[in-house]
């Protein structure tokens, strides 16, 4: 299958101004590809210029603003290698379900449709999913591997519309999403050149590269770690029990992206990517002050044997993202 095999090439990401999309192009330049990065506004990439001044100065990192439209990439994959598509909505304060579902399927189908139309020298497309879209909310089992699909919070969105838990609402965004895209490469796999990757981390905490003016402008897993860790806020769950889900390191997350441009055996893949489960908001307050979390008897857990024999990660421990992020926090005198 398709996968970049040297670093002579130019990357669009899409989202650059986000918390996985920093870091994904901080991989990807320091690998010396050329990164095209795309924001929603001028704004936004002025900041991501100047955060790679020493890139933006040898033309190895350019900003394409582009409008929340279908054909808003059309322009953007042109002339581009790899694509690597991180641009969701995260947020968890939706009314109706569709206003956080349509946008994602929008954003995901729209990149696809452009590569198709325009990505004449595109070789992968990756696109960032979740494992909210591979486990139930309230589903415990263990060996949760990439064949699992997330289909309750659909229902529940369904059924119980603006009354649906806003998990539920962001879960169902993520799975429509990626069924979609699935749905999408089958498709149009004879008129395709290029091959499809998904990769599905679960949690995401770390040190923020994004532009972050004040904790409430911090992305929403590190909004909840910071007001769990710093405010004993939980926001109405059980320190001790929730959320029983897998966690990962920013910064593991997006060399998951870059490693997948370049594995050929990761083409046509849906990667589990996942540094421990489970947790409980109780382990990183306990870390945080220096305590061991205790063992779980929890038992949720996810299966990356497929990650291990295809990208071969070495994840971060739990002490190591608290304590980075504990001094980012301290750097920002919050």
């Amino acid at each position: 299958m398709p996968a970049l095999t040297t670093k002579n090439n130019t990357i669009l990401v899409t989202g650059a101004n986000g918390f996985v999309a920093t870091w994904v192009i901080d991989a990807l330049l320091k690998r010396g590809y050329t990164v095209r990065a795309a924001v929603r506004t001028e704004v936004k990439g002025q900041y991501i210029l100047e955060q790679y001044k020493s890139y933006s100065e040898t033309r190895n990192i350019q900003v394409y603003p582009n409008l929340p439209q279908e054909t808003a990439f059309d322009d953007a994959v042109k002339d581009v290698d790899g694509i690597i598509h991180t641009a969701s909505p995260v947020h968890l304060g939706s009314g109706e379900p569709s206003e956080i579902i349509e946008p994602a399927v929008n954003g995901t189908l729209g990149i696809l449709k452009s590569a198709l139309k325009f990505g004449a020298s595109v070789k992968r497309i990756i696109v960032t999913s979740s494992c909210a879209a591979v486990k139930e909310r309230q589903e415990t089992r263990t060996n949760i591997d990439e064949t699992s699909w997330n289909e309750f919070s659909i229902v529940e969105c369904e059924q119980k519309g603006k009354n649906a838990h806003p998990l539920d609402m962001y879960s169902a965004s993520k799975t429509i999403a990626e069924k979609r895209a699935w749905e999408f490469v089958a498709e149009h796999a004879s008129e395709i050149k290029w091959d499809f990757v998904v990769i599905t981390p679960p949690w995401i905490f770390g040190p923020p590269l994004q532009e972050v003016t004040s904790v409430e402008t911090l992305n929403s897993s590190n909004m909840y770690w910071y007001k769990a860790v710093f405010e004993g806020n939980f926001f109405g769950a059980n320190p001790e029990t929730d959320p029983a889900h897998g966690w990962i390191d920013v910064r593991d997350a997006a060399e998951a992206h870059a490693r997948a441009l370049e594995e050929p055996a990761a083409g046509g893949e849906r990667i589990i990517v996942c540094a421990g489960s489970p947790w409980v908001w109780q382990d990183f307050c306990d870390i945080s002050k220096g305590v061991d979390p205790k063992i779980h008897t929890i038992r949720n857990t996810f299966n990356t044997a497929k990650e291990h024999r295809i990208l071969g990660l070495e994840y971060r421990t739990m002490k190591e993202m608290t304590d980075h992020t504990l001094a980012y926090i301290t750097k920002k005198g919050w």
